[in-house]
């Protein structure tokens, strides 16, 4: 899987189950790249959302739940994500 087509099941993933105004998710693998752990294949994604669902809620539950929501993509093809929300 190459990042344009993650980027696009992330995005079409959290807008099918999260009320979103918007969303924007960045590729910053090229800042792991030298790092012990990183893989091939492998990405690391910046998720910026902004949603008053997530906004009226804990940061811990807004992440648990964006988690839950791309659950596959973290075993399979993300290796870590940074979530912000406003």
């Amino acid at each position: 899987m190459d990042i344009n087509e993650l980027i696009a099941i992330v995005k079409k993933k959290l807008n099918n189950h999260i009320n979103i105004e918007d969303v924007k998710i960045e590729d910053k693998s090229f800042l792991h790249k030298n790092h012990a752990g990183n893989k091939e294949g492998k990405f690391h994604l910046k998720i910026t959302l902004i949603s008053n669902e997530l906004k009226n809620t804990s940061r811990i539950e807004s992440n648990k739940k964006i988690y839950k929501i791309l659950d596959k993509e973290l075993k399979e093809t993300i290796h870590s994500i940074q979530i912000l929300i406003s």
